[in-house]
């Protein structure tokens, strides 16, 4: 039985741990704005100002719930976490993804409401505080932007904050419009506009995160190759329960058993197995039992 306790990431994946500044940087800048946002949008009476600056506001409890899952992710395992608490950063994503949607209905509510009842808005003081929120938006989303195809949890926060600068950017075309027609259905047609793309940039990450806290095999990972791999392998005659699955946002874990009829226990097949699954399907941890060919009760497919 092979056991692979090597949690370094594979393909240049970085640690959690490298994203401590980012997140700092991008919580106390969105703070800062929220505030400046919110007390313009009272000035301004502007729904989709105040709508952008809830949204934001609602981005810096997601940072915050992204960085205290990447910090306890990195703790020790104990004997009874035996995986430490990796999988928290599963349940980040899934609280971000979350607090998006109650974000993306209290919006929608309220513009709805003032859609029946357009009011002025200051249209100057929307658009430039709006523009300051592309600059601090765009550079937060940078921030993580290169680690947000390796880590789930990053990547809800690389998509809170781009969709953030993009909605803004409507924002400012929004003032900018009602500023030359007079149309004040605009500014709760832009918050409308504002919850659809949210929603849109919402749906993956839920998904996403609902199929890893399912212990689904996480995207990018063809379960059938890997078994095709598996059986490939010098004496395999049958590859059965075979699991994938996320341990954390970053890490992917293995079981299977192999059958080798008259075979025995090989270390060095089974470290090359090992290597071979880290460098081709990106799985850290994997644990391989290998069998001589007697009935095994977990060989059925529909058995777990």
């Amino acid at each position: 039985m092979a056991h692979d306790h090597d949690h370094h990431h594979a393909h240049g994946r970085h640690t959690p741990a490298s994203y401590d500044r980012a997140f700092a940087i991008g919580i106390a800048l969105n703070l800062a704005y929220v505030a400046v946002e919110a007390a313009f949008g009272l000035v301004a009476d502007s729904l989709a100002l105040l709508a952008d600056a809830g949204h934001n506001l609602s981005d810096v409890l997601g940072l915050a719930l992204a960085w205290g899952a990447a910090w306890l992710a990195r703790r020790e395992p104990t004997p009874r976490r035996t995986y430490g608490l990796r999988r928290s950063s599963i349940l980040a994503a899934l609280a971000n993804a979350m607090l998006l949607l109650v974000a993306i209905g209290a919006i929608a509510w309220e513009a709805v409401h003032r859609l029946q009842a357009p009011e002025p808005i200051a249209t100057g003081i929307v658009f430039w505080v709006a523009a300051v929120g592309v600059l601090v938006n765009g550079g937060t989303a940078l921030l993580f932007m290169r680690g947000r195809a390796d880590d789930l949890n990053i990547r809800g926060a690389f998509l809170h904050m781009a969709a953030d600068a993009g909605i803004t950017v409507g924002v400012m075309a929004a003032a900018l419009l009602i500023a030359g027609t007079g149309w004040l259905w605009l500014d709760p047609a832009v918050s409308l506009a504002i919850a659809g793309v949210i929603l849109a940039g919402t749906w993956g990450l839920l998904r996403d995160s609902v199929d890893l806290a399912l212990d689904a095999v996480p995207r990018g990972i063809d379960p059938g190759a890997v078994a095709t791999y598996l059986a490939a392998q010098p004496g395999v005659t049958e590859v059965h329960d075979l699991h994938i699955w996320a341990m954390s946002t970053t890490e992917t874990a293995l079981t299977a058993h192999l059958v080798r009829p008259g075979g025995s226990p090989d270390d060095g097949l089974l470290a090359c197995v090992r290597d071979e699954l880290r460098a081709r399907f990106a799985i850290q941890h994997a644990t391989i039992q290998v069998e001589t060919g007697d009935p095994c009760p977990q060989a059925p497919a529909h058995v777990v």
